[in-house]
């Protein structure tokens, strides 16, 4: 019964973090395809220029294949210093994770003046040498979610030192059409777009983190479960 429960939890282990695995990989490679073919796209930070979305999918592709790989191995070799490796990873993350999620509403009135200054900063860099991921970045969200500036249009006046706005801000699209009659520019804040955006999203964006969290607590039993049944067979052996 013992050896049929320990197969079982094997086989379950095996399965789990073959998926884990894969997820990592379907991850990564969309990062690496990021990278390669949309190169010029950065961030819209001017103090995290790094913080791309490629950089971001390949960190996390990385770093879950890793995991997957550390339990999977351990699993099929019921090594136990793999399993407990695992276990304590997967633990320190979801941790962070947990702590993560509570210091943004703790916070969030200051991520939230952080973000908008920052943000500010960053129109400084638009079209300048060296910045192309960044003025390709606010070009894309300005169009997308046709808006203009970070809290208004009025912002880009400060970037030019004149009243006109990047040609993105163009309610129909044409060359230095940022420079005609603001009323045929778009007026919405990107900052206030962007976050309505995510609130409507956001039950998708709760769904996400809960599956996310339920993988995680399946994956810490499995493999404490394992490394117990492992720790049993061994002293029984003994």
């Amino acid at each position: 019964m013992a050896e049929g429960c320990m197969m079982a939890l094997r086989y379950g282990m095996v399965f789990f973090n073959l998926l884990f695995w894969l997820g990592g990989c379907g991850i990564l490679g969309v990062g690496v395809w990021l990278s390669v073919t949309q190169g010029n796209f950065a961030t819209l930070s001017s103090s995290l220029p790094s913080l791309s979305a490629a950089n971001l999918l390949i960190a996390v592709g990385t770093i879950i294949m890793v995991i997957g790989c550390l339990g999977c191995v351990g699993a099929v070799k019921e090594s136990r210093p793999l399993l407990l490796t695992f276990f304590i990873l997967l633990l320190l993350i979801f941790f962070l994770e947990i702590l993560s999620i509570m210091l943004f509403f703790i916070y969030q009135d200051e991520i939230d003046h952080y973000a908008q200054r920052d943000l500010k900063k960053g129109l400084q860099l638009f079209g300048t040498e060296g910045n192309v991921g960044l003025t390709n970045a606010w070009m894309i969200v300005q169009t997308d979610f046709r808006c203009c500036g970070v809290n208004n249009h009025t912002d880009w006046f400060e970037v030019y030192n004149a009243s006109r706005v990047p040609d993105s801000c163009c309610l129909e699209y044409s060359d230095n059409c940022g420079l005609d009659n603001p009323g045929t520019w778009w007026t919405a804040p990107c900052y206030e777009r962007v976050k309505d955006w995510l609130n409507e999203n956001l039950v998708a964006l709760w769904i996400f983190a809960l599956c996310t969290a339920l993988t995680q607590i399946l994956g810490l039993v499995f493999s404490m479960t394992m490394f117990c049944q492992a720790v049993k067979v061994e002293t029984f052996y003994a």
